[in-house]
C-alpha cells in the first residue's frame, strides 16, 4: 500500500516542499523513516504510533518505509508529523478522501494533539507559490497563517479533528484572512520625557528620517541610552511587504504568538554587551538568525558600546554593508537579511567623563585610548552620524515647559520618507542610507556652494570615501526635511559637524 501527502520544510528562512511518501508491505514490523532526516524527525516515529493509538487505530503490523523527498535535503524538527501521520492513514486506508492540492505541517503529541512550530510563514507563502490550495497547521500557528492571502488555512487543535475533517464527519473551516490593526504608538516610550538636548534629538530626527547609523557618546546620566529608547516611537511605520520579512524572521526564531502572529511595529533589539558572535549575528548547528537579523527593517541599539568584545563588534562591519548576514556550516549556507539602523551609547573613558566641561577625568591617557581604541576604525566610519550627548542643565531639568512629542518628531519623519519613496520608486531603495554608489550623484545634487564646502570638509579632515558617501547621504536627509530637492551649503555643513567626533576623542585620547 502506497500513499504521498505534501509537508513543508525550513532550512534558514528559506521554505521547500517535501513529499511524504510511505510504503506499507509485508514482513518484519519495523517503521523506518529515510531522507536525511535528524534526529527530531526520526523520533517522530514514537509520537505517531501513540497517537494513533489515542485515537483508537492500531499501528499496522507490517514493514513501513517512510521516504522524505527529496531525498538529498536534509530535514529538521517535528514540522512533518501531521504529514507522516496523515500518509500512514491514507497508505492503512482509513481516510479515501483525495489529499492532493493539500500540505500538512505541525507536531503532533502523544495523546494526538497538535503542538505549534516555528517558521510558519514562510512555509505557508511557499504553499500558495506552488499551488497548493491549503495547508493544514497547529490551532497555536492559525492566525500567523493566514496573514498570507490567497490560500486556506486550517487549524488543527489535534488528530482526532483531522480524521472526521477527511471522513467528511464534522469539516474543519478554513480561518478568515487575518488583517493587522495599525500600528499604535501610545504604548512606546516618548522624547517629551526628555528635558533639553535638543541637538541631539534633532540628530536622532535625521538618523530616523535616513535610516541612518548613528553613535551616542557623552558621559554618564546625559540621557544617551533615554534618548535611543526613544528611538522606535519615531521611525516610520511598516510596509506590508516590510512586515512579511520581518515576521518571516521572527516566525523561525519562535518568537511569535498568537496575539502577535505579524509583526507591525520596527523591531527594536538592544543586546546585552556580554552577547556572543554567534548570538549577534547568527549562528548554530542549522544556523538560526542573530540579534542583527532580527532588527530586520528596525533598530539594534548597542548600549555600553565600548564595552562589546571587539571581535563581536567586528563582525557587524560587513553586514552594516551587504545588509546580509551569510552563515556557512557543514550542513549549508543561509544568508538572512539585516537591514538596520544601528544606534551605540557609549562613555567617552572608563570613568565616563573625558571631556566633561565640569568634572575631571581620573583615567590616565593611555587608559582612554586602550577604552576608545575598542570601536576600531572602519567600524567608527560605519556611523553616518556621531552626536555628542552633553551633560544636561539645571535649567532644563527644572524646567515646566513642555518637550517636543515623539509624535510631532514623526510626522517630520514620515515626511521626509515620502519624499524619499517618491524619489526611489521603482529602484529597490527605500530610503537615504540605501543609496547605492552608483545613483549617489544622481540622488544628491549640489549647487557649487555645497560643492565647494564638501571639497573643503574632505580635504581638510582627511575623509575616506565611505565617510564621503555618508555625509552626503546625510545631507541629503537634512535636505529633504527641510523640503530642498537641491543640497545647499547649510546642509553639508550640518552633516559634516556630525562627523567631528572621531577627531575630538579617537585623536586626542590616543
Amino acid at each position: 500500500m502506497f500513499a504521498k501527502v505534501s509537508s513543508l520544510g525550513l532550512f534558514g528562512l528559506n521554505a521547500f516542499p517535501v513529499d511524504v511518501e510511505i510504503d506499507i508491505s509485508r514482513g518484519s514490523p519495523q517503521f523506518d523513516i529515510v531522507g536525511l532526516p535528524d534526529a527530531v524527525v526520526r523520533e517522530s516515529r514514537e509520537r505517531i504510533r501513540a497517537a494513533l493509538r489515542s485515537c483508537s487505530i492500531s499501528f499496522p503490523v507490517a514493514q513501513v518505509m517512510v521516504n522524505l523527498a527529496p531525498a538529498d535535503t536534509k530535514k529538521s524538527g517535528s514540522v512533518h508529523d501531521i504529514a507522516i501521520f496523515m500518509a500512514i492513514l491514507k497508505a492503512m486506508r482509513m481516510i479515501d478522501q483525495p489529499l492532493d492540492g493539500f500540505a500538512f505541517i505541525g507536531e503532533i503529541s502523544l495523546n494526538g494533539d497538535v503542538r505549534r512550530i516555528n517558521g510558519v510563514l514562510p512555509m505557508v507563502m511557499l504553499a500558495r507559490e506552488e499551488g497548493l490550495s491549503a495547508v493544514f497547521v497547529p490551532e497555536e500557528n492559525a492566525r500567523e497563517a493566514s496573514v498570507i492571502d490567497g490560500i486556506d488555512i486550517y487549524a488543527v487543535k489535534n488528530a482526532e479533528e483531522l480524521i472526521k475533517h477527511f471522513r467528511n464527519e464534522e469539516r474543519l473551516t478554513p480561518c478568515e484572512h487575518y488583517i493587522p490593526p495599525e500600528t499604535a504608538y501610545n504604548e512606546v516610550l516618548d522624547f517629551s520625557d526628555v528635558k533639553g538636548q535638543q541637538s541631539a534629538k534633532k540628530a536622532l530626527e535625521i538618523a530616523a528620517a535616513g535610516g541612518h547609523n548613528a553613535l551616542l557618546i557623552g558621559s554618564p546620566g546625559s540621557g544617551k541610552s533615554m534618548l535611543a529608547k526613544r528611538m522606535p516611537s519615531i521611525l516610520p511605520p511598516l510596509t506590508f511587504g516590510e512586515a512579511l520579512e520581518t515576521t518571516k524572521i521572527h516566525s523561525i526564531s519562535g518568537l511569535l504568538t498568537p496575539e502577535m502572529p505579524i509583526i507591525t511595529k520596527r523591531p527594536f533589539r538592544a543586546p546585552h554587551h556580554t552577547i556572543s558572535s554567534a548570538g549577534l549575528a547568527g549562528g548554530g548547528t542549522v544556523p538560526h538568525p542573530g540579534e542583527v537579523s532580527l532588527a530586520h527593517n528596525g533598530l539594534l541599539f548597542l548600549d555600553e558600546l565600548a564595552e562589546f568584545d571587539r571581535r563581536t563588534l567586528e563582525i557587524l562591519r560587513q553586514p552594516l554593508e551587504d545588509r546580509k548576514v551569510t552563515i556557512a556550516r557543514s550542513s549549508g549556507t543561509v544568508t538572512y537579511p539585516c537591514t538596520i539602523m544601528l544606534i551605540g551609547a557609549m562613555n567617552p573613558c572608563p570613568c565616563g567623563y573625558y571631556g566633561h566641561p565640569k568634572r575631571k577625568c581620573i583615567c590616565p591617557p593611555k587608559k582612554v585610548s586602550g577604552y576608545l581604541s575598542k570601536i576600531s576604525g572602519p567600524l567608527l566610519d560605519r556611523f553616518d552620524l556621531h552626536i555628542e550627548v552633553a551633560p544636561v542643565e539645571f535649567g532644563d531639568l527644572s524646567s515646566k515647559a513642555k518637550e517636543e512629542s515623539s509624535a510631532v518628531i514623526r510626522e517630520r519623519v514620515i515626511s521626509a520618507r515620502k519624499i524619499q519613496e517618491e524619489r526611489f520608486r521603482n529602484t529597490g531603495i527605500t530610503c537615504n542610507a540605501l543609496i547605492t554608489p552608483d545613483k549617489l550623484q544622481e540622488m544628491c545634487p549640489m549647487d557649487d556652494s555645497a560643492v565647494t564646502l564638501m571639497k573643503n570638509v574632505f580635504d581638510k579632515l582627511g575623509l575616506s570615501a565611505r565617510a564621503y558617501d555618508r555625509i552626503l547621504k546625510v545631507a541629503r536627509t537634512i535636505a529633504d526635511i527641510d523640503g530642498s530637492e537641491v543640497i545647499r551649503k547649510q546642509h553639508i555643513a550640518a552633516a559634516a559637524q556630525y562627523r567631528s567626533l572621531d577627531r575630538k576623542y579617537w585623536s586626542d585620547g590616543q
